[in-house]
C-alpha cells in the first residue's frame, strides 16, 4: 500500500526527472547555437597558452579538431596565422595579464594544408579569473571578413572610419608645437625651412619630428605624411 509520503516522493522524483530532461534539452539547444552561430568562437587558457574549447565552425575553418588545438598550445596559432600577425597572439595574452578589458583587431589565418589566407575580425574578453582576480580563461570570437560580400562598400567605409579614429587619437597626443611641425612637413617643407618659419633651431625641429614619428608609430616621412593627410592635414 502506497502511503502519502511515498506518493510525495514519487511526485518529487517525477518533477526532478522532468526538470533534468528540460535542462538537458536546454543545454543541447545552447550547444547547437554555439556550433551554428556564424562566427568562430573559442576559449583560451591564458596561463597554459592553449585553446580549451571551440565551436565546430572554428574547427571546420582551420582544419584542426578541438583536441588538436589544445595539445598544440601556441603552435596551433603559429600554424594558422600569417607570420606578420602571429605576434598579435602574444600581445593579446600580455594585454590581459595587464588587466585589459578587451582586445580586438584584424588578423590573417589559413586552413591546414591551404596556401591562401583569409581576414578575420576578432574580439577577446576575460572569461574566468583566479582567486587573486587575474585572468585565467579568455573568450574569443572571430568573424570571417572574406564572407562579408554583401556589404563591400560599408565594410570599406567602416574600416576607413576605424583607422581614421585611431589616427586621430594618436594625433591628439601631439603637442601644439609638434602639430605645427607636422603641418609644415605635410606641405613639403624640410627641417631648415620649418625651423626658419617657426623661429626654431634645426636640431629642435629634428627632435620634434622624431617624437612625432614615435607617437604616430611611423617609420619614415612618407608614412608620416600619409597618416597626417588621412587625419585632415593638407
Amino acid at each position: 500500500m502506497q502511503t502519502g509520503s511515498d506518493s510525495g516522493l514519487h511526485f518529487s522524483l517525477n518533477a526532478l526527472q522532468k526538470e533534468n530532461e528540460h535542462l538537458k534539452n536546454r543545454i543541447h539547444w545552447l550547444e547547437s547555437v554555439l556550433h551554428h552561430v556564424p562566427a568562430m568562437i573559442y576559449s583560451y587558457d591564458n596561463n597554459n597558452k592553449a585553446v580549451t574549447w571551440c565551436n565546430e565552425r572554428l574547427a571546420e575553418t582551420v582544419g584542426f579538431s578541438s583536441d588538436e588545438m589544445t595539445g598544440m598550445g601556441m603552435e596551433f596559432f603559429r600554424n594558422i596565422m600569417h607570420p606578420d600577425d602571429f605576434k598579435l597572439a602574444a600581445v593579446a595574452q600580455q594585454s590581459f595579464i595587464n588587466n585589459k578589458a578587451q582586445f580586438g583587431g584584424l588578423a590573417r589565418i589559413r586552413k591546414k594544408g591551404e596556401i591562401d589566407y583569409r581576414w578575420l575580425l576578432g574580439l577577446e574578453v576575460p572569461f574566468t579569473h583566479d582567486k587573486n582576480g587575474r585572468v585565467v580563461e579568455i573568450i574569443c570570437a572571430f568573424l570571417d571578413l572574406t564572407n562579408a560580400i554583401d556589404t563591400n562598400a560599408q565594410l570599406s567605409e567602416a574600416l576607413s572610419a576605424i583607422l581614421r579614429r585611431q589616427n586621430e587619437t594618436l594625433f591628439n597626443k601631439l603637442t601644439p608645437r609638434e602639430k605645427d611641425v607636422l603641418g609644415m612637413a605635410v606641405k613639403g617643407l624640410n627641417n631648415k625651412e620649418i625651423a626658419q618659419s617657426l623661429n626654431l633651431s634645426r636640431y629642435t625641429v629634428e627632435t620634434h619630428r622624431k617624437n612625432i614619428r614615435l607617437k604616430l608609430k611611423v617609420r619614415n616621412t612618407s608614412e608620416l605624411v600619409a597618416i597626417a593627410r588621412k587625419i585632415g592635414f593638407e
